[in-house]
């Protein structure tokens, strides 16, 4: 594989199969390449983190005398609001970045998904 392969001299190939092997190599050059056995572990550690994080604050609620059900509803609350914020402040998608698909986890994940495209989508001043 020619390492030093730009995309500048796939364009300026003019024999079909040494375009089509410049193409290749430049292909093969771009494109990242992932652990799939670390991808499984940070999704599974951050996954697993954002769970821990529900239960804590259904404890801390739950110890301050909110009765099971409402701490619950707060845990969920808080949750989606930190999602939220994370998302606004532009640190979710970095956190994502490293721990991938740990953090799909469902009330996050939908959260995250909601403002990131009221984000997008705005089209003056901020989006609160």
């Amino acid at each position: 594989m020619n390492e030093d392969v730009e995309i500048k001299d796939v364009l300026q190939e003019t024999n079909q199969e040494i375009r089509d092997k410049k193409y290749n190599d430049y292909v093969k050059k771009i494109t990242p390449t992932h652990n799939l056995w670390q991808n499984v572990f940070r999704a599974f550690l951050v996954g697993g983190l954002i769970c821990v994080l529900g239960q804590v604050l259904n404890n801390i609620y739950t110890n301050m005398g909110v009765i099971e059900e409402n701490a619950k509803l707060y845990s969920t609350i808080t949750l989606i609001g930190l999602s939220v914020l994370f998302t606004g402040l532009g640190w979710y998608s970095k956190f994502a970045n490293y721990a991938g698909a740990g953090t799909l986890v469902p009330i996050t994940g939908f959260a995250n998904s909601i403002a990131s495209a009221a984000i997008e989508f705005k089209k003056e001043g901020q989006v609160f």
